[in-house]
């Protein structure tokens, strides 16, 4: 028996050098130490199958988590993905995502510079990944801009820019919850973390969709620019279309499948 995948993404751009993909949630981005599953590295090496019989080397220069969707720069080269990876420890490179919040926030620009850390390495912790905001922390900041606010069923939600000047772990999920407004569908930050235990345990449930109402957080990476090769390159990717939905009224339950797998003899 053979599995055989199909990992639904979108390619942005692409040189001899690198590509820039448009990738779906909850698509994971490299291999887990769970059940294996589709990937976007697997796919990408599907796709460049000959490229990489030839020499090329993948390597993923900015993770995304499994549910964020949007910008994934890929190098094609060791040389490549060496280089990328300078202009992003030294915060040359441009980052921006979209995140729609539960509330409508006061002011339509705010800051937040607040150190996070490791729950775990404060005190004893169920999630190993979960952080939070704790001057023991390490200093990074987030810039927020709200795009839109809107209600839903009577509750209010809004659309916010957020531009991260450091790349901390879930630096803009701990600095938007931190500030009272949780992103949509967060399972690890919208409470007190046992919404993503039950979900580990369980799987997604009609409890769950009641609670945090998308099955997946509302996170988008939409813009990426690095300086290269003496100029600046730049792309976007528009929210995700099951986000969109969210935000104009559409019903939640047709949001599309992104990654579809089949098992045959």
């Amino acid at each position: 028996m053979s599995l055989q995948v199909v990992v639904n993404f979108r390619v942005i751009d692409e040189s001899d050098d690198w590509i820039v993909v448009d990738k779906p949630a909850p698509l994971i981005v490299h291999p887990a130490n769970r059940k294996p599953e589709p990937t976007l590295l697997g796919g990408l090496e599907k796709l460049l199958s000959y490229e990489i019989q030839n020499g090329a080397n993948l390597g993923i220069v900015t993770r995304l988590d499994r549910e964020t969707s949007g910008i994934v720069l890929v190098a094609k080269t060791t040389a490549a993905a060496r280089e990328l990876g300078w202009i992003f420890e030294r915060r040359q490179a441009h980052k921006e995502y979209h995140a729609i919040v539960i509330g409508w926030p006061e002011a339509d620009a705010w800051e937040c510079a607040e150190p996070i850390i490791r729950a775990g390495e404060l005190g004893p912790s169920e999630i190993w990944v979960r952080q939070v905001v704790s001057p023991l922390g390490r200093d990074c900041k987030t810039r927020f801009q709200v795009e839109r606010r809107f209600e839903r069923d009577g509750r209010p939600f809004a659309l916010v820019r957020c531009i991260p000047e450091s790349g901390r772990m879930h630096q803009i999920r701990v600095h938007l919850v931190s500030g009272g407004f949780p992103i949509l569908g967060d399972k690890l930050y919208s409470g007190d973390g046992s919404d993503y235990l039950d979900w580990m345990a369980h799987g997604w449930s009609e409890a769950l969709a009641k609670r945090l109402i998308l099955p997946r957080h509302a996170l988008h990476a939409s813009v990426l620019e690095i300086p290269w090769q003496g100029g600046t390159v730049g792309w976007r990717a528009d929210l995700a279309q099951e986000l969109e939905q969210f935000c104009d009224g559409g019903d939640i339950r047709e949001m599309p499948d992104v990654v579809i797998w089949s098992r045959h003899d």
